[in-house]
């Protein structure tokens, strides 16, 4: 499996890496991270778009399945069964979203492991194809100021915040429920929000930090790309939708 990791996903972003490296010379590591991550989120940016709008449409319909899930709370199976006759009806695939996110993962975690096991601004030749060259010299400092290679607080500050600010705009709170009706999972629920959160960002900001300054980078890039993507993608998904009120959805009936 770790081969067929290196081999289509690891060695070829890798290499495209070092491609932008003798491409564009007059920029320094820091800005050819922050243009390798958005290029390959870029090229993710499909998957990534249809991934986000199948979330919106599971989201819209929610107040649908939870009349559906009270109503026939007594019987399962026929709860099952509206439940994907609404699926039908508005044309949704429920697992839609987890398979498109599972296609990207791949390709974020060779991105990830790239600025991990990098070694800027040492370069692994035997990573390289045989028509990518050696670059001749690797400007370290970002903007002339930090070193990428090495720790750095302000960025890793930075990778720690960006991560909040994009999981709190892409996962709602967690609404509060009924003390008398809290039941495990609706803890176990609540439990997950706030760590995703909340400790997350923290995980986050240590991990950049301790690693280096190219990782903090990445995240940055990455968390801002990504929030700037959902907002896009959300707000033309609403102009979409119908109006509240005038095409609401009615539960199935027996």
């Amino acid at each position: 499996m770790s081969n067929i990791f290196q081999t289509f996903f690891f060695r070829p972003l890798y290499n495209g890496l070092i491609f932008l490296f003798n491409t564009l010379p007059f920029f320094d590591a820091g800005v050819i991270v922050i243009l390798f991550t958005i290029l390959v989120k870029l090229a993710l940016f499909p998957l990534s778009k249809k991934s986000v709008v199948a979330q919106m449409e599971m989201k819209s319909i929610e107040p649908d399945l939870v009349a559906i899930k009270e109503k026939y709370k007594t019987n399962k199976q026929e709860q099952a069964r509206k439940t994907m006759e609404l699926y039908k009806e508005k044309k949704i695939n429920p697992f839609s979203s987890i398979f498109l996110i599972l296609i990207q993962l791949p390709i974020v975690f060779a991105l990830y492991f790239i600025f991990l096991r990098s070694g800027l601004p040492e370069i692994n030749d035997s990573l390289l194809y045989s028509f990518i060259s050696h670059p001749p010299s690797i400007k370290i400092m970002f903007l002339g100021l930090i070193d990428i290679s090495q720790k750095s607080y302000i960025l890793a500050f930075l990778a720690g915040v960006s991560s909040f600010l994009q999981i709190r705009y892409s996962v709602p709170p967690y609404k509060k429920t009924d003390t008398s009706k809290r039941s495990f999972q609706s803890d176990l629920a609540r439990s997950m929000n706030i760590q995703m959160r909340y400790f997350f960002p923290i995980i986050v900001f240590f991990i950049s930090y301790n690693i280096s300054g190219a990782i903090a980078l990445y995240w940055v890039t990455s968390n801002l790309f990504t929030l700037g993507q959902e907002f896009w993608v959300r707000k033309n998904f609403k102009s979409k939708e119908p109006v509240i009120g005038q095409n609401q959805l009615k539960v199935p009936t027996a």
